[in-house]
């Protein structure tokens, strides 16, 4: 995508919406069981997804660039969306929601430290490492609720990001070129520290879903070269 290509990203978002209304919700009353440890997992990552994305909208407003900001509108919405899922998914079982979990709290507080760049940095964290958890609980479960709402917040994180990518790529752009790869470096390093953190603290729930907790590691640590690759390379 070219730069200020976002109208492109706003569109896709758009239309992913439109879809989404027609193809309605997933069917909560069939219910969903699944082991303590499992639904220990989901409750987490529902606290993550819940949030009002108010700092990253008002960062994407500062940047300058009204199509970007109208796709982070987008975006946030999505992730609601996603909280809205995994809650209507942990009332069908039978389960509560989480006030607030220390995990969602540290990501909170590094992603408001400096500007846009840093925020979008962070939070490519939580994406990479929730592509890895969203995949082991479709594939991992034999519940189909499950599977289904999993399945839905996948496609959404497959998107996500690519889209990040795009931005982070000019945003890192803006620093003299022997800096680039270093910040790259560091994002790693912190993504290796998180997924660790994840693997151990959801290391029971993720050997039922089929994934132990260094396939977990090693997986997020293999997908990061991507990641790595798409906001250095040429566009």
């Amino acid at each position: 995508m070219p730069a200020g290509g976002f109208a492109e990203w706003t569109r896709r978002f758009e239309e992913e919406r439109e879809r989404r209304g027609a193809e309605g919700d997933p069917d909560w009353a069939q219910g969903a069981t699944l082991p303590p440890a499992v639904w220990a997992g989901i409750q987490r990552f529902q606290v993550g997804e819940d949030g009002d994305g108010a700092n990253l909208m008002a960062k994407a407003d500062r940047a300058g660039d009204p199509d970007y900001a109208r796709a982070v509108r987008l975006f946030v919405a999505e992730e609601q969306n996603h909280a809205r899922l995994l809650a209507q998914l942990l009332a069908a079982g039978g389960m509560p929601t989480l006030a607030g979990h220390w995990s969602d709290e540290v990501f909170v507080r590094l992603r408001r430290l400096m500007g846009l760049r840093v925020e979008l940095l962070v939070l490519m964290v939580a994406e990479v490492v929730a592509l890895r958890y969203y995949r082991a609980l479709r594939d991992g479960s034999d519940d189909a609720l499950t599977s289904d709402v999993a399945g839905r917040i996948l496609a959404d994180e497959e998107r996500h990001v690519p889209f990040h990518c795009e931005r982070l790529h000019a945003a890192l752009g803006e620093l003299a070129r022997p800096w680039r790869r270093p910040v790259m470096a560091l994002w790693q390093v912190l993504l290796c520290a998180v997924s660790g953190v994840v693997a151990v603290d959801h290391g029971r729930g993720l050997r039922l879903l089929g994934v132990g907790r260094v396939r977990f590691l090693t997986d997020v640590v293999v997908s990061s070269g991507a990641v790595v690759s798409a906001v250095l390379g040429r566009r």
